[in-house]
């Protein structure tokens, strides 16, 4: 028993043993890490995590575009009514002269600015509700309407480029169902999105 003893006192005062003993421990974290680390990846990748760096994820869900201006919305979507005479059935208090077109991809689906500009409403406004509206330049204006309480992304003053996040479809205001209602002003008066959109290289449905 004396030897063990004496042996693992005289290991413990040796500086070349201790480094021995560093050096083992260090390997043997270092083989548990790599042995272990895909039993965490694969439950994460299963639950919808992704390794990739934020950045990429959300460039991957942007509006398609064409030059400094794009679609206030990503992916696919349902159109409702269009500019114009758009009576709605089984709502009173829904304008028959429609001045914006509508777009839908459900509740909380985010909105995007359309083009570069300034914010100069974000908030409730009018009918519109929540609503963010932003001036271009020129006379120009585009409104965003009906978008979810305290889902709005940006500050009245902030300035936005065609992409950047609004806020979240809703259903506020005089609204008959969550969706998007995209305008487009110019000196004040409201004009048709549907060819202003198409000469910009971004045809609407």
């Amino acid at each position: 028993m004396g030897v063990p003893a004496f042996a693992i006192t005289a290991l413990a005062r040796s500086r070349t043993a201790r480094r021995v003993v560093m050096m083992l421990f260090a390997a043997v974290t270092l083989l548990a890490f790599f042995a272990l680390a895909p039993l965490a990846i694969v439950p994460l990748a299963l639950a919808g995590y992704s390794m990739a760096p934020t950045s990429a994820v959300a460039t991957a869900s942007l509006p398609a575009a064409s030059g400094d201006w794009g679609y206030p919305l990503a992916g696919d979507y349902f159109k409702g009514r269009g500019y114009g005479y758009n009576p709605v059935n089984g709502c009173s208090y829904c304008s028959t002269d429609h001045e914006g077109y509508d777009m839908a991809q459900g509740c909380g689906s985010t909105i995007y600015a359309a083009g570069p500009g300034t914010v100069i409403t974000a908030g409730e406004f009018y009918g519109w509700g929540n609503t963010v509206r932003v001036d271009h330049g020129g006379g120009l204006v585009s409104l965003y309407g009906h978008m979810q309480w305290e889902s709005l992304r940006v500050s009245v003053g902030d300035p936005v480029t065609a992409g950047s996040p609004l806020g979240s479809e809703g259903n506020t205001g005089r609204s008959f169902g969550c969706h998007l209602h995209y305008e487009v002003q110019r000196d004040g008066i409201a004009i048709d999105p549907e060819p202003f959109m198409t000469a910009l290289g971004l045809p609407l449905k």
